[in-house]
């Protein structure tokens, strides 16, 4: 019977209840394939900071320095050493050196101050000579090493100059009858080197002067026997001084209606702005500088470092990279609707279409705005708001401008450019239409348009 006996059994199916993690799962997941599927098909772009700069456009020159110099020579032959300390200024009457039959033994204090270390103005030194004899080191010029030896020899020397200068005046002092003393006869800056260039000027000047072909100094130092007639030192008389240069045609050319230009000495950094005056002699372009300070700084070089400063402005720095050319229509400005968010579109009825249309740029001076030429048709007509008249685009202007991403999409924006490197533009800040400080801008402007989405 049990075989026999029937079951009456439904199945029923699960009631589907809303699942709302699922829901927000699924989501997520379309949105980050998305974001995924659109980066690797997008436009990847590299972001440029934009930041305010400058951009000095100068030209390193060796140029020679001339001053009004007088070399006093000796009266009689003899040991020389010196009161003063080469580079300081002597007033006349100023005891300058003394003369010996013999050499003066010199007793070393044997204090820590003689002893010690160089002093960093005194290192500094020594690194500029070092650093400029490499610079313009000529295998043809060896002796260009003895002269760097002798002016490292004078600042080596200049540790012990206090001590020395101490037991001369007590020589003086204790009458002693070996020494003759010398003073100086005018005042002026005093030197203890002497090269041939003294009595050089503007006229005389010459090309091989400025080039260092066989040029030569002699270094006087303490203790070292003198004949009656050579030099034992010389003055600078005037704080007026000349630094000549050689310039190219191009240079020349640029300058040519300058009548001062800013220079940096690149021995300490320093600048200044010098009296320029440009001559033709022959086939070369002499540059006369003329200065008077800071002369005292540079007494003890007859060649200096310097470079011509021809342009410095300052602005936003942006890369040349970034910067493209874009073409726009140019629209009288009364054609732009009241609220400046677009123009009228005539289509040949009495009513006109109100179209969207940003404005790129603004020719206050002409009256002119420009329009985006990819964004409107060439032969659209435009309807003057409250007017009959009309304006036909046919006129186009070129512009040059970034992409602006800052909202992530690219934006155009024009630039002025005030000048430029190898590798950067200076643009002018603060202009309507144009960039800002910490603007994000496309490294490359090639292969972005208007309203592209960056990643």
């Amino acid at each position: 019977m049990s075989g026999n006996k029937m079951t009456n059994i439904e199945v029923y199916r699960k009631k589907w209840h809303f699942n709302i993690g699922i829901f927000i799962f699924g989501v997520i997941f379309i949105y980050l394939a998305a974001t995924v599927l659109l980066y690797l098909t997008g436009n990847h772009v590299s972001i440029y900071e934009v930041r305010e700069g400058s951009i000095q456009k100068d030209t390193a020159y060796t140029g020679l320095i001339l001053r009004e110099e007088t070399v006093v020579t000796a009266d009689t032959s003899g040991y020389v050493n010196y009161f003063p300390l080469e580079g300081s200024k002597v007033g006349a009457q100023t005891k300058v050196y003394c003369m010996t039959p013999d050499k003066l033994e010199f007793k070393s204090s044997g204090s820590e101050e003689d002893t010690q270390a160089l002093s960093a103005e005194e290192q500094a030194s020594v690194l500029q000579q070092t650093r400029s004899f490499s610079d313009s080191f000529d295998s043809d010029k060896f002796s260009d090493v003895y002269a760097l030896k002798d002016r490292v020899s004078t600042i080596l020397e200049s540790k012990s100059t206090q001590s020395r200068q101490a037991q001369l005046d007590q020589m003086v002092i204790d009458g002693s009858q070996q020494l003759q003393i010398y003073n100086a006869a005018t005042d002026g800056i005093i030197l203890f080197s002497t090269d041939g260039c003294e009595s050089v000027t503007m006229d005389t000047v010459t090309e091989d002067m400025i080039s260092k072909a066989d040029y030569k100094a002699s270094y006087l130092q303490n203790n070292t026997y003198v004949n009656a007639g050579d030099p034992v030192y010389k003055l600078v008389r005037s704080d007026l001084w000349h630094i000549v240069l050689l310039l190219d045609d191009e240079t020349a050319e640029e300058l040519k209606e300058n009548s001062s230009v800013s220079i940096k000495f690149s021995k300490d950094n320093q600048t200044a702005v010098a009296k320029l005056e440009i001559k033709k002699k022959g086939k070369q372009n002499y540059a006369f500088l003329t200065l008077d300070s800071s002369m005292i700084r540079y007494a003890s070089d007859r060649y200096v470092d310097i470079e011509l400063i021809l342009e410095d402005q300052s602005g936003l720095k942006i890369p040349k990279s970034s910067v493209i050319k874009k073409d726009f229509y140019t629209v009288p400005e009364d054609y732009l609707s009241k609220n400046g968010s677009g123009v009228l579109i005539d289509d040949g009825s009495d009513s006109a279409n109100f179209q969207e249309a940003e404005v790129y740029y603004r020719d206050n001076e002409n009256g002119m705005i420009y329009l985006d030429a990819d964004a409107l048709k060439e032969g659209t007509v435009l309807r003057k708001e409250d007017s009959e008249d009309t304006y036909a685009l046919k006129v186009k202007e070129t512009l040059r401008g970034v992409y602006n991403i800052n909202k992530g999409y690219a934006e155009f924006r024009q630039v002025q450019i005030l000048c430029e490197s190898d590798e950067y533009y200076i643009v002018e800040s603060g202009s309507d239409y144009s960039l800002s400080n910490y603007d994000h801008i496309a490294l490359s402007g090639e292969g972005i348009h208007e309203n592209d989405v960056v990643f």
